[in-house]
């Protein structure tokens, strides 16, 4: 028994969505017992399980297509015109440069650097969001991609190997997106070091185009390309950027994560790991949390590695940090295993020829929704409250005193919002997430099985999931958060 006591420990702990880290460093009260949160949203769960059910009989006729056209409208034609598109990859090449230069500059301070606010709060968030509503332009942003087109020319047809490994897949850029959130979250991102990270990253990229090809790198190793293409199937536009003529269509919203499927089992993890490292994030500074290591982990160290010193603490601490980036790297392997286990559910309970692979992958789309709403209620405050001080960064990117545009001094502070704001809009975007999820998950069922009721059958172990996910998420959400890194917790005192 306890096997299984401890198996659902760890099922619940991978499962937990993103804690308010960046929010508050107090417990928040909630207004009303949290049973009442957990008992009305996995109500809404269900019940919503219960409408699509019911209503979604089958899936509508052309659900994997776009609608209607609209690439000949004035402003699409205009953004794919010849011009356009040199001055868009112009900015987005001197972009690149003025957050690399910045990051040598003089910022005093972490909050007034230029290349930290850009990438971090402009790039990663906005764009991010932005993305969600009006698709994937980013191949016309994409510095990296103009920085190919500059240096190789004719030569990018050209590559060192004729075709990409197929058993590659999107690795190289799952590779990256762990190193990226490793970066962010291990505390190494002053404005030099990543000025020398974008430098390393941009010279590997280019290695990239250079062996195996603009057109294979970009879409498999460019980590900025394959996130933006998975948050860009939630849009009601669905571009194809990446041709000298753009195609733009409308679709509804949401509809683009039933158009393909993964091609590869790589973007599988990937679009786990979009999910794991925003919760692990949420997660690995609440108390809770940290008292796993410092309770029960820091005994055994300090009794295996002894050495006889006063100062064993601080030789051990550096195991916290390690413990830390390991549970970062094997969070979408967690969540991979707990996926896969639902998924092989789904597989008995409807007696499918399919395989589990051949499911997991199926219905590997309908999680993106999930990983957006908890992106997005993990960081909207702080997108709402740092992307305004880029109007006065600009104005003096290196710290020098420039004034350049004149709103050096415009007066912008860290936005705080009411606790009990930030509790009900992340409660609301994470059931609205699942929600969708749920509807997107029972399209595909419909595609997939052959009647109506394998199809519903073989979502139940998907609302089981869901429901876990939200209940356990909101119950994270009203923990205590560690202040900065809390490395004893009450009731563990320094070895002497």
């Amino acid at each position: 028994m306890r096997r299984w006591q401890l198996l659902w420990f760890a099922v619940l702990v991978v499962l937990v969505a993103p804690a308010a880290a960046h929010i508050a460093q107090v417990p928040y009260n909630l207004p009303v017992p949290f049973s009442m949160y957990a008992y009305g949203a996995t109500g809404a769960l269900v019940a919503s399980f219960v409408v699509v059910g019911y209503f979604a009989r089958s899936a509508p006729a052309g659900l994997g297509e776009a609608g209607r056209v609209v690439t000949e409208h004035p402003l699409v034609r205009f953004i794919g015109s010849g011009v356009a598109r040199a001055v868009l990859q112009g900015l987005a090449v001197a972009a690149l440069a003025l957050s690399i230069a910045s990051g040598f500059g003089a910022a005093s301070q972490v909050s007034a650097a230029f290349n930290i606010t850009f990438f971090w709060i402009i790039c990663l968030l906005g764009y991010t969001y932005l993305t969600a509503l009006i698709g994937d332009w980013y191949p016309l942003l994409n510095p990296w991609q103009a920085l190919a087109d500059w240096c190789f020319g004719a030569a990018r047809s050209r590559p060192v190997r004729r075709a990409y490994p197929s058993w590659l897949g999107y690795y190289p850029a799952l590779a990256w997106y762990l190193l990226l959130i490793w970066f962010e979250l291990s505390g190494k991102s002053t404005p030099l070091a990543l000025s020398c990270a974008l430098i390393g990253y941009t010279v590997l990229t280019l290695a990239g185009v250079r062996v195996f090809g603009a057109t294979a790198w970009m879409r498999h190793g460019e980590v900025f390309g394959v996130f933006f293409r998975m948050v860009a199937k939630m849009a009601p536009l669905d571009v194809d950027a990446r041709q000298p003529a753009i195609a733009v269509r409308l679709r509804a919203p949401f509809v683009g994560c039933l158009q393909e499927r993964p091609d590869h089992f790589s973007l599988v993890i990937f679009v786990l790991f979009m999910l794991s490292s925003t919760a692990f994030d949420g997660v690995h500074e609440t108390l809770a949390w940290v008292s796993i290591f410092w309770r029960y982990l820091y005994p055994v160290l300090a009794a295996v590695i002894a050495t006889h010193s006063k100062h064993q603490y601080l030789v051990l601490v550096n195991f916290f940090y390690y413990w830390q980036w390991l549970m970062l790297f094997v969070s979408p392997l967690f969540y991979l295993g707990i996926y896969w286990g639902f998924i092989a559910m789904t597989r008995r309970v409807t007696r499918s020829e399919r395989t589990v692979r051949e499911l997991a992958v199926a219905f590997t789309f309908s999680l993106i929704p999930i990983a957006f709403v908890y992106n997005v209620s993990h960081y909207f405050t702080e997108f709402v409250g740092q992307a305004p001080a880029i109007l006065a960064i600009i104005s003096d990117p290196f710290g020098l005193g420039w004034n350049l545009f004149g709103t050096r001094d415009l007066g912008w502070q860290d936005y705080m919002f009411e606790a009990g704001t930030v509790w009900h809009t992340q409660v609301w975007l994470i059931l609205a997430g699942h929600i969708v999820s749920v509807y997107l998950a029972h399209l595909e069922a419909l595609r997939i099985f052959r009647t109506r009721r394998e199809a519903t059958i073989s979502q139940l172990p998907m609302l089981l999931l869901m429901m876990a996910l939200t209940t356990i998420g909101l119950w994270i959400l009203s923990l205590p958060i560690a202040a900065g890194q809390v490395l004893l917790p009450p009731g563990v005192g320094t070895p002497q």
